[in-house]
């Protein structure tokens, strides 16, 4: 393809240009798949050049079981994170070894916002809550307030700063959160 002129030259030699033929072509083809087997080849070969180190030891998880929790209203107590609500274990953390806590969690009514909406962040792995009832209003850093009603999930990344505006009289939801135990930041103004 030839070559623009440049605007500040007076005059511009001819460009030179190379007519690929059919034979040029096949050896140019030939070349690009030569060094891609090449590369290919390479990668695939173990380096004897890296040794193990044997001070490392593959981290061991932790023997999981099976857990099974049915739903029964005694099981609602009063003992979690939160003052004003009631927390269903659903014996997750113990069948994981810690590896991870699930609990209904169910809201008593009416919200306070002067006890409620408090600032703070969970040093946590992974949270999800999924709405089983009733509807949430939270306040997330980055998404802002959000309004989530029964069948609304979302996640919380690691310590985002969040809290929990308002919610329904009859506000329930699933929490899940790795590992089992964490530590909660409350923040002040």
């Amino acid at each position: 393809m030839p070559k623009k002129k440049a605007a500040s030259r007076p005059a511009a030699r001819p460009a030179v240009t190379k007519k690929w033929t059919g034979r040029h072509a096949a050896a140019k083809s030939s070349t690009r798949k030569t060094i891609k087997s090449k590369a290919r080849s390479a990668a695939a070969k173990p380096r004897s050049d890296i040794k193990p180190r044997s001070d490392i030891k593959p981290r061991a998880r932790p023997k999981q079981r099976i857990a099974v929790s049915h739903h029964r209203e005694e099981d609602f107590k009063a003992d979690g994170l939160r003052t004003y609500a009631k927390y269903r274990d659903l014996g997750i953390a113990d069948a994981t070894s810690g590896l991870a806590r699930a609990h209904v969690i169910r809201f008593t009514g009416p919200c306070n916002p002067a006890e409620v909406s408090k600032l703070h962040f969970h040093a946590v792995d992974f949270q999800m809550v999924y709405v089983l009832k009733g509807w949430v209003k939270t306040y997330m850093e980055g998404q802002g307030e959000t309004l989530m009603q029964e069948g609304s999930a979302w996640t919380q990344p690691p310590k985002v700063k969040h809290m929990i505006l308002d919610y329904s009289d009859d506000a329930e939801v699933l929490e899940i959160i790795l590992p089992a135990d964490f530590r909660t930041v409350e923040l002040t103004a």
